[in-house]
């Protein structure tokens, strides 16, 4: 059929549209002549646009008038879109009804954790029950130490000796304990005591102590009862503080602090304060009312075991009040300060 036949039977038609009051019809019928009449173009491939998406105006859409229920999201190419360009800001997100999204759909990045049943539950807290006594003593079993503090040679004359003890056994909460000090000098027993006590650990680096105390020299032997406290104070000094009560009704008290100052893995700087009181004057036994003796020392050990370790230091002492009298009548000095050498064991 050539161009002619072809307007010729287009004309024919409209007549017949116009009087059968068809326009659509003409229109749909005329357009698809066109198209019959034109070329084909060849077809675009899947990734060509026919016009950039840059200079689409996505500003002027108006989404609110869009139904978007009606659309088909699953046959949409997101990835094709172009996200970056669009003006999210002028998005009303509160009209979104995010409560009908369903999130748990959503392809998560790994496995949701199953939830926990009451079998994890007894797995993970399973019922000990109760502790019994025999349980707990074997956890704590008896042990026992002994250990000499100091075993020392003084400068002074006759060549003193002076020695610091103590032992114990028993568990961590209970122990019996045996403490003795004393000092002897140009073959005479200076003084000498002994305590026999019990300790309980009533805090975690506190023990109270209570016993008896047994003075040996100097005079008559005597004794005394005895309460009170030893553990680590602040700042890791080791500390005793012992009240003592006699049968004639004298109170003493002595106190004690040592502090080990870490100079090396081995090398050890030890710093010692004691002090002894009285409440009543003893000439017999040569002691004071009040402050009777104070004594300070600082020793330097070496240990070539934990528990054998030599040691050298300085031991001062000063006497006060009636003590300081009854030393100068005694013909002893009221201040002293002398070398010292021992050696620290324990096992």
């Amino acid at each position: 059929m050539n161009a002619r036949h072809l307007r010729l039977r287009l004309i024919a038609l409209s007549v017949a549209a116009c009087l059968a009051g068809l326009p659509v019809t003409y229109a749909m019928t005329a357009e698809t002549a066109r198209r019959e009449e034109m070329p084909r173009a060849p077809q675009r491939s899947a990734g060509h646009e026919s016009k950039s998406q840059g200079s689409i105006d996505r500003g002027s859409m108006e989404h609110g008038s869009m139904d978007h229920d009606s659309m088909d999201h699953d046959s949409m190419d997101h990835g094709s879109m172009d996200h970056g360009s669009m003006d999210h800001g002028s998005m009303n997100h509160e009209s979104m009804d995010h409560g009908a999204m369903d999130h748990g759909t959503a392809d998560a990045a790994g496995p949701l954790l199953p939830p926990i049943t009451d079998a994890d539950r007894a797995a993970a807290f399973p019922d000990l029950g109760g502790m019994r006594m025999q349980d707990h003593m074997d956890d704590d079993p008896v042990l026992a130490s002994f250990a000499f503090d100091r075993l020392e040679w003084q400068d002074a004359p006759g060549d003193a000796a002076a020695w610091e003890t103590k032992a114990w056994v028993g568990r961590s909460f209970d122990r019996l304990w045996l403490r003795s000090e004393g000092e002897r000098s140009g073959g005479r027993l200076e003084h000498a005591q002994a305590e026999l006590l019990w300790g309980h650990a009533f805090h975690p680096w506190w023990d109270l102590m209570v016993g008896i105390r047994h003075d040996f020299a100097p005079g008559a032997s005597k004794d005394w009862l005895a309460i009170g406290v030893q553990g680590l104070a602040p700042y890791k000094f080791e500390t005793k503080a012992t009240a003592y009560l006699a049968g004639d009704g004298r109170i003493a008290a002595s106190f004690e602090a040592e502090y080990e100052l870490l100079l090396t893995n081995r090398l050890i700087l030890q710093p010692l304060v004691e002090a002894t009181l009285y409440s009543r004057t003893d000439a017999a036994r040569g002691t004071g009312a009040g402050l009777d003796r104070l004594e300070a020392g600082l020793r330097l050990r070496y240990e070539i075991r934990r528990e054998f370790a030599p040691y050298v230091g300085w031991v001062w002492q000063r006497r006060y009040g009636d003590g300081a009298d009854l030393a100068r009548a005694h013909g002893e000095p009221v201040e002293d300060g002398r070398l010292v050498a021992g050696l620290r064991v324990w096992f």
